[in-house]
């Protein structure tokens, strides 16, 4: 029961302080002292506060896409397990509703900037499914061969018993499998070299510009919605990448909150030293991915 509270207390907090630490570490990096840590907190209660305005020309599906999308990445929170812990829901073939509450999210995400009838906004709705296409084959190239290491069809006993001593009979396998993962982090999650959520130019942006109409508590949930992303798939990752359990409850907690903050450093990293890719580009890198978690499989199959 206490580690299902503090899953639930990680979850719902812990999200926009990644935010936070990519910012902080990227102002590092140009010799800024930055924003404080805790201003996507700041942001989410303004906007929180604030009324919503809403276009004539739009429908229920406008108003009902941050929530279902916010809804949709709450429940995936809900299956990863976190660190060394068991997730609160954990059922047999619970990996293909993971990966198909993204795409929920994402089809109503796409289906309110259409309904806007912006040709602006519905170009962002394109390039999110197109690239979306390309990223999807990586993660169940992942969850397939997680699949065979374990032996399970369930996120929970697929993550929790990957472990270091894993790592040196399938090492080769696990390291291209981080490889595409951390790719795949970088495109589902929109950030540099594949899209910048701080930019404003248009012929540069994916998904912000599917969320420009958006004010109010609602743009709050897509931002909140965001964050969410960010650490369920963060987390995800962190348990191929570096599976350290120590055998107590309390230190593998700490061990998973450092590792996410480390997580979000390397992701401010990365920012900082790489511009983003021209939009041609995008595609040839996911394919790459795809191929590096394609290859893990084959030699897991061997």
């Amino acid at each position: 029961m206490t580690d299902i509270l503090i899953h639930m207390l990680l979850t719902i907090f812990m999200p926009p302080l990644l935010l936070g630490v990519i910012g902080k570490t990227k102002a590092a990096f140009a010799g800024r002292v930055g924003a404080p840590f805790l201003q996507p907190y700041y942001d989410l209660a303004k906007l929180i506060r604030k009324g919503s305005v809403f276009s004539d020309t739009t429908t229920w599906i406008f108003r009902a896409g941050p929530i279902i999308t916010l809804a949709a990445t709450l429940v995936a929170a809900l299956l990863i397990p976190l660190g060394n812990h068991l997730s609160p829901i954990s059922f047999a073939g619970d990996m293909i509703l993971f990966a198909y509450l993204f795409a929920l999210g994402r089809f109503f995400t796409t289906t309110a900037a259409l309904d806007t009838g912006s040709s602006f906004e519905g170009m962002g709705a394109a390039r999110e499914v197109t690239f979306a296409c390309l990223a999807e084959p990586t993660l169940f190239f992942a969850l397939m061969t997680l699949s065979r290491l374990s032996g399970s069809l369930s996120l929970s006993p697929m993550l929790t018993t990957l472990s270091l001593s894993l790592w040196f009979s399938a090492g080769a396998a696990l390291l291209l499998l981080v490889g595409g993962m951390f790719i795949v982090l970088l495109a589902e999650n929109c950030r540099i070299p594949f899209d910048d959520p701080t930019t404003h130019l248009e012929l540069t942006m994916i998904h912000e510009v599917m969320v420009l109409d958006h004010s109010g508590p609602a743009f709050a949930y897509i931002l909140y919605g965001a964050a969410l992303k960010l650490f369920v798939f963060g987390a995800f990752f962190i348990h191929i990448a570096l599976p350290l359990k120590t055998g107590n409850a309390i230190l593998d907690w700490g061990v998973f909150i450092l590792s996410m903050l480390g997580l979000a450093v390397t992701i401010g990293v990365v920012e900082s030293i790489m511009a983003r890719l021209r939009l041609l580009r995008i595609p040839q890198l996911l394919v790459a991915a795809c191929i590096l978690s394609a290859f893990s499989m084959l030699l897991i199959l061997r």
